[in-house]
């Protein structure tokens, strides 16, 4: 059987047992795809330790960064499992081969100020004020309950609760439910008015776009940029952006890891644990601040 025809078995397996997202399922076929074509075998019987190691040295060769690389041996680790558990090969050729060391950038978030910013200006009207009423109720949403953005345009209007909260699905299908905060339920009052108005076609989405279809993620992202920078901020701030904000500022609020990861929706604490960095870069700072004996001269 042809590496081409594994690879679509496999990926079906992901999306059928293992509920990961189309674009985590493209991603995986991508990367797989290139490494099979770089390790210039056919069929996956025939990979060996050498042949990653090469398929990974090529990649770096053509400007592949240390990240991408840890994320295509991490595809074909997972990838030589599914073959494993169906007896199709015998030894993993991952073994002993390590991943590229990467430095671990800290998630980049907003000032506790720039997110009031954000959301409390107010910009140039909008020709549709729906449309505002819309973005508001959105980005309201991804900072009260630091969202994926996935989560948020995946969300169905039967997931909102009637006890205030809101039912997410996350990576893997895992479900949780979320508190919305009052700012988050009012914005989402004000949307939740006009929708019915708004929208024509039987789509159960809670947010939708002028096409009168589910809003798509490149154009949350892209009215979010748009609103950063109508509300004097610059054109970076990104859905994940505030989900960082959400997590950094919560964290810094209460001390509470564990809490932090339930309402992110992380399965291992050492996600979460990033933000503890985030945390304690802020008290440095005040601490270098404020401290007579810490003051730099």
């Amino acid at each position: 059987m042809s590496i081409t025809t594994w690879i679509e078995r496999f990926i079906q397996f992901l999306r059928a047992e293992r509920g990961l997202s189309p674009h985590t399922c493209s991603n995986y076929t991508r990367q797989l795809t290139q490494l099979f074509a770089d390790c210039g075998v056919e069929e996956p019987q025939q990979l060996t330790q050498q042949h990653v190691k090469r398929a990974l040295m090529i990649a770096r060769q053509q400007g592949l960064s240390a990240r991408s690389s840890a994320t295509r041996l991490s595809a074909l680790r997972t990838f030589c499992k599914y073959l494993r558990d169906r007896g199709e090969i015998e030894h993993d050729p991952c073994v002993g081969v390590s991943a590229p060391k990467q430095g671990k950038p800290l998630p980049k978030h907003l000032s506790v100020d720039e997110a009031q910013q954000l959301l409390d200006s107010q910009s140039a009207p909008e020709q549709d004020p729906a449309i505002t009423c819309r973005d508001e109720a959105m980005f309201e949403l991804l900072y009260g309950c630091g969202l994926r953005l996935a989560e948020l345009t995946n969300i169905q209007l039967e997931d909102i609760q009637p006890d205030a909260t809101l039912r997410v699905t996350g990576k893997g299908n895992k479900q949780r439910l979320l508190p919305i905060g009052e700012k988050a339920l009012e914005a989402l009052h004000a949307w939740l008015k006009i929708r019915s108005t708004f929208a024509t076609s039987t789509d159960n989405a809670l947010f939708i776009s002028k096409q009168n279809r589910r809003i798509s993620n490149r154009q949350v992202a892209n009215r979010l940029k748009q609103m950063a920078i109508a509300r004097g901020l610059d054109s970076s701030v990104s859905p994940h952006k505030l989900r960082h904000s959400f997590a950094t500022h919560v964290l810094e609020s209460s001390g509470d890891l564990r809490a932090v990861q339930e309402l992110l929706g992380h399965a291992n604490l050492s996600t979460t644990q990033v933000y503890t960095h985030l945390d304690f870069q802020h008290l440095a700072s005040v601490y270098d601040k404020a401290h007579p004996r810490a003051k730099k001269k």
